[in-house]
């Protein structure tokens, strides 16, 4: 389609990556920025930059961050005894603005998946084997999505923990199976969390 303009197209077409965001959507993105909101997108194209450029992975905990060691696994006032376990760092945003939880975490950055290529090496689960065998930790949190793959991480998981001899616990099944943690609504987030139990061996 065209519009008049090369570096419109080009706008239209990169603000296509985002996920949900289709050729009308980005189209209306795009006509927002130009006749309304010009400082707001160069705000929002400076800030993507350097977001692109300087925000990596916690050496740590493998969340998003642009320091070597993120805030989380940086601060002294969090429980460094119980370490929750999640897929994602949106997984991560969910749990620590739905509940109280203290305590430090790990971010898979996927499950295991061996037709997507998703293997224990891609977890990181060497890097968090060798953080269970520091000694520090007592409890971790398996906050994996309640899927045929997040189940099978989880049990992979619990096997992990077993085998350091840490005490594994599941999230309570008030998270819909087959749902997504991002998408679950706070109370239901917050009652799970509360209610996790002990994983069986």
């Amino acid at each position: 389609m065209s519009h008049g303009s090369r570096l419109l197209g080009e706008l239209i077409d990169a603000l296509r990556c985002l996920p949900g965001v289709g050729a009308k959507s980005a189209q209306r993105m795009a006509f927002h920025l130009l006749e309304r909101e010009r400082q707001g997108g160069v705000r929002l194209a400076a800030a993507l930059e350097s977001a692109m450029r300087d925000v990596g992975n916690c050496t740590r905990c493998r969340n998003f961050s642009e320091t070597p060691v993120c805030t989380l696994c940086a601060s002294t006032s969090r429980d460094r005894h119980v370490l929750c376990v999640v897929e994602s760092p949106s997984d991560l945003a969910a749990i620590e603005q739905a509940t109280g939880y203290r305590g430090h975490y790990f971010v898979l950055l996927g499950r295991l998946s061996p037709l997507d290529g998703l293997g224990p090496d891609e977890l990181g689960l060497p890097l968090l084997a060798e953080r269970l065998g520091e000694g520090e930790v007592e409890e971790m949190i398996i906050a994996t999505n309640p899927t045929v793959e997040g189940e099978a991480t989880a049990h992979y998981l619990g096997q992990l923990a077993k085998a350091a001899g840490i005490r594994a616990t599941r999230l309570a099944h008030g998270v819909p199976l087959g749902g997504e943690l991002e998408f679950v609504d706070r109370g239901t987030l917050a009652h799970a969390f509360g209610s996790r139990q002990s994983l069986g061996s």
